[in-house]
């Protein structure tokens, strides 16, 4: 069954795992701070937490928050970034698939956090959004939280034009069964404002 390019596809080629790499280890050795998304994650859970990176591109979140003790599997649609992630930490586990279809990889559900971060929800196919919210939120354990972070205008998204509106992404989490915990500008927790152009946004699945 043929499905729909992803818009990370349709930027990239689905070719952009090296360059991408070497954009962020450009970055860290130049004295940027490129581990600001795990540090946040890593404030949220308890030592040893089952974590999924949604859209973990080459890694560099999975792998840090692996170093700081956590169980961590990734899940992305590019093979060029996979195989970066592949080579820098080969003990991980590393699933090639469609967000969407994330039922079809046999993950095992139960996991404590799955983090969307670097504009994962913006890139998705058209049409997918709901469902992806649907997919992750279906993986968390009761309690479990779903991170994720995303430009709501063209100076922060790689697109002229943002596809997805933060009432729409938090009606998706309403609909998938999830409340909306936190929300904030910045990886660095700065307070959100309304019209602000991007989100970290924390929500959980209810306990009960």
């Amino acid at each position: 069954m043929s499905r729909q390019r992803d818009r990370w596809a349709e930027l990239t080629g689905g070719q952009a795992g090296e360059q991408y790499a070497q954009r962020f280890a450009r970055l860290a050795e130049s004295g940027h701070d490129i581990h600001g998304e795990a540090a946040f994650c890593a404030a949220l859970l308890k030592p040893a937490a089952r974590i999924l990176d949604a859209g973990c591109g080459t890694g560099r979140l999975a792998i840090r928050l692996a170093e700081l003790g956590h169980h961590c599997t990734g899940v992305d649609t590019d093979l060029s970034m996979l195989t970066v992630a592949r080579g820098a930490a080969p003990a991980l586990e590393w699933l090639h698939g469609d967000l969407a279809h994330l039922d079809a990889l046999g993950l095992k559900p139960g996991f404590d956090l799955v983090v969307a971060a670097g504009n994962v929800i913006p890139l998705l196919a058209s049409g997918t959004e709901s469902a992806v919210v649907q997919q992750l939120a279906a993986v968390l354990r009761p309690g479990g939280l779903l991170v994720t972070g995303m430009g709501l205008d063209a100076a922060h998204l790689p697109l002229p034009e943002p596809p997805v509106t933060l009432p729409e992404f938090d009606h998706w989490c309403t609909q998938a069964g999830l409340i909306l915990r936190q929300r904030y500008a910045t990886w660095a927790g700065e307070p959100y404002s309304q019209g602000g152009g991007y989100a970290v946004s924390v929500h959980s699945r209810p306990t009960t």
